[in-house]
């Protein structure tokens, strides 16, 4: 079966648009769930308000923006396939292929905790929620670089500096809501009164 050159650049384009919508819900959908784990510090009155908004978002961000755009990426990557099966048999593809899976076990896991924050079982802290946050990042970029190198990944001291920065961006942000937690921790030691 093959595709004219414009049906093909429509599965490329509407891909890459899922791509992104999907990706955005992903990196804003865990990010809630932090919020609604941490919200339960909160005096009961404020904590039932936050989570009933955070339960709010969290369904609408996952049904109407997160699955979408998984649902658009994976039948476009379908037809691309179906007009391209030639790249089932290169490495890069394959490889590609394993990392999207384990980003839809990535997905389907946020339902799972979703699921659990709303039925107030998950056992979940914000610290861990903060590390599984950092995984989509690190698939997109081990899938824009297998896209765009494809059998020639680079080894390169370019790709370790890429790699680098990556887990420092990771390590900062856990850095950061570490220091952030610790200041109001001790801004409530010392005005326990308010």
């Amino acid at each position: 079966m093959t595709l004219s050159s414009e049906a093909y650049l429509w599965f490329k384009s509407l891909h890459i648009i899922g791509v992104v919508v999907w990706f955005a819900g992903l990196f804003y959908l865990v990010r809630l769930f932090i919020y609604h784990v941490e919200s339960k510090s909160f005096d009961p009155p404020i904590r039932e308000a936050f989570a009933n908004q955070y339960r709010l978002m969290e369904k609408r961000l996952a049904n109407i923006i997160t699955t979408p755009g998984m649902v658009l990426t994976v039948s476009m990557a379908i037809g691309l396939l179906v007009a391209q099966p030639s790249w089932l048999e290169q490495n890069w593809m394959r490889f590609k292929l394993l990392v999207v899976a384990a980003l839809l076990a990535y997905h389907f896991l946020c339902y799972k905790l979703m699921g659990e924050l709303e039925r107030e079982e998950c056992n979940w802290t914000g610290r861990q929620l903060r590390a599984l946050n950092e995984l989509p990042t690190l698939f997109l970029v081990i899938v824009v670089l297998l896209v765009v190198f494809k059998n020639q990944f680079p080894t390169s001291a370019a790709t370790w500096l890429i790699v680098a920065l990556v887990i420092f961006m990771a390590a900062s942000i856990q850095f950061y809501a570490r220091w952030r937690r610790l200041r109001e921790e001790n801004l409530t030691e010392i005005s326990p009164g308010k």
